[in-house]
């Protein structure tokens, strides 16, 4: 597990990411930033700890799921549109991975869904943060720009999670053997 600090900037540093609207450049640096921030922490972590839990906390593997499937969902209603079936169902399994998932091909998930999450908002006009849009069943109101820096947050709030839950359970590992 790689501990040392990137040599980079942080993304917030390293100027507008082209094609996305000025509104919408916070939410895409902390995104990147917690994508790089996860992918350098756990780039060796092992499989054997993913989905143990600490001290009644979630997992690690729950966490990197949840982050996939949330910014997927939050980006779904910050389109307008409501949740899939498939959707639904991958909220249901989030946390049940445990043998069906790998640290690297949850890794490979969250950048996948990065991705898809930064070409969303490159397409976002400049209407966008007045766009009214509702969550969920109860089309709870809200607007595009409230989803897209939710998103954001929301998934740095989860990394910073893992960052400290992973090391705490590789240190405790150490001690026990």
């Amino acid at each position: 597990m790689q501990t040392s600090a990137s040599t980079s900037p942080e993304w917030w540093q390293r100027g507008p990411l082209e094609g996305i609207l000025p509104v919408f450049q916070p939410a895409a640096h902390a995104l990147l930033q917690a994508r790089d921030e996860l992918t350098s922490a756990l780039n060796e972590y092992p499989d054997s700890l993913l989905w143990q839990p600490l001290y009644g906390m979630a997992s690690v593997g729950f966490h990197l799921q949840h982050i996939a499937g949330v910014l997927d969902r939050l980006i779904t209603y910050a389109n307008g549109n409501v949740l899939s079936e498939e959707q639904m169902d991958y909220l249901k399994e989030e946390g049940k991975g445990e043998g069906k998932f790998t640290c690297s091909e949850l890794l490979f998930r969250i950048k996948n869904q990065v991705d898809q999450t930064l070409n969303t908002l490159a397409k976002m006009q400049p209407d966008a943060p007045e766009l009214i849009r509702t969550i969920g069943r109860k089309k709870i109101p809200t607007t595009q720009l409230g989803l897209v820096f939710h998103a954001a947050e929301h998934m740095m709030r989860h990394t910073g999670q893992v960052l400290v839950t992973s090391r705490v359970l590789i240190e405790l590992n150490k001690q026990s053997s």
